[in-house]
C-alpha cells in the first residue's frame, strides 16, 4: 500500500513559490507607515514570467491527469485556459505602465554578459509569444474568448 507523503515533503519549491507570493502581496498592502504603490513595470514582468511558469505546469499535469481521470484533465485545461487569459491582461497591463527614464536608458546599453532575450520590454513578449504558441496548439479561439469583458474607464 502506498503512503502518500507528509504534507512538508510534498511540493516544497510550489510552497516556497505562495510563500513568496504571499511575502509580496504583504509587503504591497498599504499601512499608516507605508502607503500601497501602484503596479510598475518590473513587478508585473515578474508577475507575468510566474504566470507563464504556471501555465507550463498546469499543461503538464492536464496532459498527465486526462488519460486515467479524464473530468479532472477538463477542468484542469479550463483552469490552463484561464490562466492564460489572465496572463495575457498582465502583459497588457505592462505595455500600458509607464516605463521610468533610468530603466529606458538601463535597456538601451549595451551588455554583452546578458542573456540574449534583450531588454525587459522584449522580454515579456517574447514569454508571452512563446506561451501563446503552446495555448493555441491546445485551444480553440472560441475557448480562448473571455467570457466577461472587462470594464475599461
Amino acid at each position: 500500500m502506498h503512503t502518500p507523503s507528509a504534507h512538508d515533503d510534498a511540493h516544497p519549491y510550489l510552497r516556497a513559490a505562495t510563500a513568496g507570493i504571499r511575502h509580496h502581496m504583504r509587503a504591497l498592502t498599504p499601512s499608516e507607515p507605508n502607503p500601497g504603490k501602484p503596479a510598475d513595470r518590473p513587478n508585473l514582468d515578474v508577475l507575468h514570467a510566474h504566470l507563464a511558469a504556471l501555465l507550463q505546469l498546469l499543461d503538464r499535469l492536464a496532459d498527465s491527469t486526462r488519460p486515467p481521470h479524464p473530468a479532472a484533465g477538463r477542468h484542469l485545461a479550463t483552469a490552463h485556459t484561464r490562466l492564460w487569459q489572465a496572463t495575457g491582461e498582465v502583459h497588457a497591463a505592462f505595455h500600458l505602465l509607464p516605463s521610468t527614464a533610468a530603466a529606458e536608458a538601463e535597456a538601451s546599453v549595451c551588455h554583452p554578459e546578458r542573456l540574449p532575450e534583450g531588454p525587459p520590454v522584449l522580454t515579456i513578449c517574447q514569454r508571452h509569444l512563446a506561451a501563446g504558441h503552446v495555448v493555441r496548439r491546445k485551444t480553440t479561439p472560441t475557448d480562448l474568448r473571455p467570457h466577461t469583458t472587462a470594464c475599461v474607464r
